[in-house]
């Protein structure tokens, strides 16, 4: 059972139509993710969902009931800010209790509740500080245990780990989905790292100009994405595009000729089109090789290459202007200016029409 729903909700400032008629359902329990680029109306999705944000029209249910008219403080939620708010001049017992004291319950009960979440997020040795002895990440914890201390039925995160420094929200992220597998409660989250997203998810919202492009679980966005927004969000380092036109379709091989003369080769069951057809092949970086110019795909014109360590990525351009990145296994080096050849696996290539940027793959929503 969907513990909320939204229906055709949407969201308009003057003529600006910032949400244009979303539909979700998200199952009670779920980890879901809003992710897409700045401006898509992600945050501004969420603010409606907890009542800080009027819905022009459409409607939003939580457990079967619609909240549309209902303030933000009886909707059972608890909201996560990208900026922490904690209250500078208490500490932070007293910044996890102040919600509950306005509730009006037992002293007893407030302290059970802080010492049991200041024990979930291993905070218990700060109850007595000042946010401004606390680092980034401390000040996150207490912000997160202040929602957790009431106990809401639906979380929401806007953005919280966004003033933190990279090593910071790997172990933030970690800790969040740790604390959604203990408590069991549904959050919602919103992100413009599509890393977060996959990491974190049960269930992704690709959001882009107010419209829900694709919602589905991480590895089928990733591997089946609807259109070639959601492929080059979705996948990091994003996905190769290269142009063409559909050559041949025979003997089961389906052949695209790019626009540099290049012939690409892949099975023709998986994708519905037909010959002449305009096209882009997508590939993603793992999912191709370097090999000699003479069996390649198409040749690349190398830019840099970026030696981690145990992997390398190679940055150029196709004949075309496109721009190319290869990920490989292990060390390996290219010259800047030096030609390379790449081999696609024909198992991974995904093919979109031109024009509209829809998959043409079978069975493609």
């Amino acid at each position: 059972m969907s513990q909320l729903v939204l229906r055709d909700v949407r969201k308009s400032y003057g003529d600006l139509d910032v949400i244009k008629g979303v539909d979700l359902d998200i199952a009670k329990g779920d980890f879901c993710v809003f992710v897409g680029p700045s401006g898509c109306g992600k945050s501004t999705l969420l603010r409606m969902i907890s009542g800080l944000e009027k819905i022009t029209s459409g409607t939003i249910s939580i457990e079967g009931r619609v909240v549309n008219d209902l303030p933000a403080a009886d909707r059972g939620l608890a909201m996560v800010f990208q900026s922490y708010a904690l209250y500078p001049h208490m500490s932070v017992r007293q910044n996890l209790s102040f919600g509950l004291e306005n509730m009006r319950l037992p002293k007893a009960e407030i302290d059970a509740k802080i010492d049991q979440v200041a024990k979930m997020l291993q905070i218990e040795q700060l109850l007595d500080r000042k946010p401004k002895a606390l680092s980034g990440g401390q000040r996150q914890r207490v912000a997160i245990g202040r929602a957790v201390v009431r106990e809401p039925t639906v979380f929401l995160f806007d953005e919280p780990l966004s003033n933190l420094d990279a090593e910071l929200r790997v172990d933030m992220r970690g800790e969040i989905a740790s604390l959604h597998r203990r408590l069991g409660n549904t959050m919602i989250y919103v992100t413009h790292d599509q890393v977060e997203a996959m990491t974190m998810a049960d269930k992704i919202a690709v959001l882009r100009l107010g419209e829900v492009e694709q919602f589905g679980a991480p590895l089928e966005i990733y591997n089946n994405p609807c259109n070639i927004f959601v492929a080059g969000f979705i996948g990091s380092p994003r996905m190769n595009f290269v142009e063409g036109r559909v050559d041949s379709i025979a003997d089961g091989t389906l052949t695209v000729l790019t626009t540099t003369d290049e012939r690409i080769t892949m099975a023709a069951d998986r994708f519905d089109t037909n010959v002449g057809e305009g096209v882009t092949v997508g590939i993603r970086p793992n999912h191709m090789s370097v090999t000699d110019l003479a069996t390649a795909d198409f040749k690349v014109n190398v830019r840099d290459t970026e030696q981690l360590g145990g992997e390398s990525f190679v940055y150029g351009k196709t004949g075309q202007g496109a721009a190319i990145t290869v990920h490989l296994s292990g060390q390996t080096r290219f010259e800047p200016g030096s030609e390379i050849g790449a081999k696609l696996d024909s198992e991974h290539i995904h093919l979109f029409a031109t024009g509209t940027g829809l998959s043409l793959r079978k069975g493609a929503v």
